[in-house]
């Protein structure tokens, strides 16, 4: 009778928005060495769906000193399935399509082979990791900035500009 009220207890399942809560809690105090960081895009959304990351590349590769804007989307099925990721810089990584910057599920194992207990912390901790690979640390780089402009699913033309 214990175990079985044991195995109970470690069954629970932490509520989508307590989860929620705890990743925005810890992504606005600061995470690890500083090269990786999100946090909500919009504070009204009560849902906590969209996200927006950022990446400083690993030094001593092609993606040192740059700096990387992502999109992260929390599902309803969040955590049971992984949130999409797109990268609003530009990027030339195997995992990563060309053309609309989306982290392909298939190409990158933490969201094919997805786990609950799994954050986008990792995810983000896990892409910059996969910058240092030998299949991506020396990749041809585009042009820093966002020049060429990528529509976001709105259909709204994105720029940057650092002044």
């Amino acid at each position: 009778m214990q175990q079985e009220m044991a195995s109970e207890v470690s069954a629970v399942i932490v509520p989508r928005s307590f989860r929620l809560l705890e990743e925005l809690e810890r992504g606005e105090k600061g995470i690890g060495d500083g090269t990786v960081s999100y946090g909500m895009d919009d504070a009204d959304d009560v849902y906590m769906q969209s996200w927006t990351g950022t990446i400083i590349g690993p030094s001593h590769t092609v993606h040192e000193g740059r700096i990387y804007q992502l999109k992260l989307f929390c599902c309803h099925e969040y955590p049971e399935k992984p949130p999409s990721v797109k990268f609003q810089s530009r990027i030339n990584m195997s995992c990563v399509n060309q053309e609309t910057g989306v982290v392909e599920p298939s190409l990158f194992p933490m969201l094919s082979d997805w786990q609950r207990d799994y954050t986008m912390e990792d995810i983000l901790t896990q892409l910059k990791k996969e910058m240092t690979s030998p299949q991506n640390r020396k990749l041809t780089q585009p042009p820093e900035g966002n020049d060429e402009g990528r529509v976001d699913p709105k259909g709204l033309v994105l720029r940057c500009c650092i002044l």
